[in-house]
């Protein structure tokens, strides 16, 4: 592997805690999720200190809302650099995301289906009992490819159904990853990194197995050795 498929999700409560982070794991890892906790707190700082750490960013917020809107706000998010970029996989807000990034390099990915929901909760949002988690992802891809997308967020259960559908163009990003014998957390439809990079996912999102480890880069660095062993 030529390339480090790491994504260290950033979920702590602020922008100094985040750089202590990164700068614990130095170079064990190139790539890191700002999501809605931080930017909340934090805005565009946060997301420029890491740029400018000569990291990776991957702002995962989830862009849902009226296609104008969306289209603008993706724009925004190009203008500052950011590599990747999460949209709900619904046509009407990826068609306008897709819009919206314009010719920059900006990665677009479709959310499909929250890695924190089963099948019995799809069946509490209103979808028809029976439905399966596979089938709306499925779906969603479909229409993700169909509206230009670059790629898409999904459990690494699913990872190498989309694969099968995208082919090797697309970036597949994988949270609900963990090694052998660490706690799921809040993740119902969960694979370890090594099934996951094995199955077709481009990027593995870590969160707290790093960043709650007594020393993250050791942690970071294991799970790169478990990844090329196996």
């Amino acid at each position: 592997m030529n390339y480090n498929p790491i994504i260290v999700a950033l979920d702590v409560e602020s922008g100094a805690q985040a750089l202590h982070l990164i700068d614990q794991l130095e170079d064990s890892v190139d790539f890191y999720k700002i999501g809605l906790e931080l930017y909340s707190a934090e805005g565009n700082s946060i997301v420029k200190d890491v740029l400018a750490r000569n990291k990776k960013v991957f702002l995962d917020l989830k862009f849902h809302d009226i296609p104008e809107t969306v289209k603008r706000a993706v724009s925004r998010a190009a203008d500052l650099g950011v590599h990747l970029l999460t949209v709900h996989a619904y046509p009407q807000v990826m068609k306008a995301a897709v819009a919206g990034k314009g010719q920059s390099s900006l990665l677009l990915l479709g959310v499909t289906v929250l890695t924190s929901l089963s099948e019995e909760d799809l069946v509490g949002l209103g979808y028809p009992e029976g439905t399966s988690v596979g089938a709306l992802v499925r779906q969603r891809v479909q229409q993700g490819i169909a509206a230009g997308i670059d790629g898409f967020v999904c459990s690494p259960l699913e990872a190498r159904a989309v694969r099968s559908l995208t082919g090797p163009g697309k970036v597949l990003v994988t949270p609900g990853v963990r090694s052998p014998g660490k706690d799921a957390g809040d993740q119902k439809r969960i694979a370890t990194p090594a099934q996951a990079i094995s199955d077709g996912a481009s990027y593995l999102v870590i969160g707290r197995q790093v960043t709650r480890a007594k020393a993250p880069k050791d942690e970071a660095l294991a799970i790169l050795s478990e990844i090329s062993t196996a």
